[in-house]
């Protein structure tokens, strides 16, 4: 039997999902903890940025790109019918994600022009693979994905050139705009599936195109907003109501209808951060709360949540194994939503920073390590069933 066959590194580079799942997951369950080395002074490294902004940088630009990589290359192919990206050409893939990351980490004494440009060189080489594919496929639809990874892009070429908190926060909202995107198609899909299949309604869950295409518009002039650097009302009456449109939206896929199944009730529980941290960044506006409030909901809430729900999914499904949640993960789950709300709670000052901080940490650290635990050998053994990929 396959499951019983050795784990082999070959086997990781056979689809995309495999050898970034693995990656994200490593990177999350080492980077965060040092983070908390780090910002207490218990260690140094030979970083390639001021440690807060090397915490950002590899958050978004690091784990999320590797999210991001082994979902949409893995999807793209189904979306189009063509042919995955395998072998040598995923493994030079993956080895300019993971340069930059050892650059970022011990490339103090490296020219910051190359530091950079390894880094930035990552996400236009995803653009380009998916891009083509949908390109030939004549999948307009597909286009915005193309679109906000590009603005991701320019985020990230803002941050590491000019290091200005502002290519953060527009860094953040784009992520949110992807998970509205992304999250709005599968979240409700796999919803109904799962409804049909137990016998019941799957028109009960519901979704409207213009309000879908609303909450995207009003992510985007939120986006604006911030990077005029508008703090006036303006920035809070749109985050407000882009708050209110996904939470509207939300209502209609009705998630408490699959709170049976922890492979779908985390999807709706991770996008219900979406319009939390939306509400945040309208307090910060009107009420001045501290930015590391909403962007940590964003980040550790809506983002990290969201990854580890569609890893898990992906992961099984990709290789001809039963959509049945390995045990443990349901306490991983719970895990990395009770980590993002302490660390939302400690940035607003309701908890004790160093105790806060640091269950934060232990918390998003079990729920990784419990992803590696069941999920490793998933990854690096073949399919069940026999088939490539």
């Amino acid at each position: 039997m396959p499951d019983q066959q050795p784990p082999a590194i070959r086997q990781l580079f056979a689809y995309p999902f495999r050898i970034f799942f693995l990656s994200l997951a490593i990177l999350a369950l080492l980077a965060i903890p040092l983070w908390l080395l780090l910002v207490t002074g218990k260690t140094s490294l030979p970083l390639a940025l001021p440690g807060l902004l090397w915490h950002q940088h590899e958050m978004l630009f690091g784990f999320l790109s590797a999210a991001i990589a082994g979902f949409l290359l893995t999807a793209v192919c189904v979306w189009t019918q063509t042919e995955r990206t395998h072998g040598w050409r995923l493994a030079l893939l993956w080895g300019v994600w993971l340069l930059g990351r050892l650059t970022m980490a011990f490339g103090a004494e490296l020219p910051l022009g190359l530091v950079q440009a390894i880094n930035l060189a990552f996400l236009p080489l995803v653009m380009v693979d998916a891009g083509w594919r949908i390109w030939r496929a004549r999948q307009q639809r597909q286009l915005m994905i193309l679109v906000v990874l590009g603005l991701l892009w320019l985020m990230q070429f803002g941050f590491i050139s000019q290091h200005h908190p502002v290519f953060i926060q527009g860094a953040l909202l784009l992520t949110l705009t992807l998970i509205s995107i992304i999250g709005g198609r599968i979240t409700p899909a796999f919803s109904k599936g799962w409804l049909k299949q137990q016998g019941r309604d799957p028109e009960a869950i519901r979704s409207w195109p213009l309000l879908d295409l609303a909450v995207i518009i009003n992510l985007l002039l939120v986006l604006v907003t911030v990077l005029l650097e508008s703090h006036s009302g303006l920035l809070g009456a749109l985050a407000a109501s882009a708050a209110v449109l996904t939470l509207v939206r939300m209502i209609g896929w009705r998630g408490w209808l699959v709170r049976a199944e922890p492979l779908l009730w985390i999807l709706h529980l991770s996008i219900l951060w979406v319009p939390v941290s939306l509400a945040l960044l309208a307090a910060q506006s009107f009420l001045h709360w501290p930015a590391t409030v909403w962007s940590h909901a964003a980040g550790a809430g809506a983002m990290a949540s969201l990854i580890l729900g569609v890893i898990a999914r992906v992961a099984l499904g990709h290789t001809g194994r039963p959509l049945r949640l390995p045990r443990g993960m349901v306490l991983a789950f719970i895990a990395i939503h009770l980590a993002a709300l302490i660390r939302v709670l400690t940035a607003a000052g309701l908890l004790p920073w160093h105790p806060g901080i640091g269950l934060a940490t232990v918390l998003w650290t079990l729920a990784f390590a419990l992803f590696l635990f069941r999920y490793g050998g998933i990854l690096a053994r073949p399919r069940p069933d026999g088939r490539s990929g």
